[in-house]
């Protein structure tokens, strides 16, 4: 996965970097499941790379392909419930969300 498509994922708007608390209802449960998604893609990722595939000739077009099929499993396991990552996730940031509109600092 390269640089831009990973920090894709962590992307915020100005208004929430002016306001650290002020994102929309939904966003942390998003972003999280977003996420857990990726690190399950990669998880699965490098779990295939040590599987024999079969005679599909090897190369950069395997490679390509193995990944394709990591992302579709590790999405696949995010929208199936995941790890439990996006829900801990999840909570840290409404926690965190809560704090900086409280104005906690710590």
């Amino acid at each position: 996965m390269d640089v831009k498509t990973s920090m894709a994922a962590l992307q915020v708007t100005g208004a929430q970097i002016a306001q650290p608390g002020a994102i929309a209802p939904d966003a942390p449960a998003s972003a999280a499941k977003e996420f857990e998604a990726m690190f399950l893609t990669e998880m699965v990722n490098e779990m295939l790379s040590e599987v024999d595939l079969g005679d599909f000739g090897g190369g950069k077009a395997e490679e390509h392909w193995r990944y394709f099929l990591a992302e579709a499993f590790g999405k696949e396991l995010a929208e199936q419930g995941g790890a439990g990552i996006a829900r801990n996730l999840e909570q840290a940031m409404s926690a965190y969300g809560a704090a900086a509109r409280r104005g906690d600092h710590t």
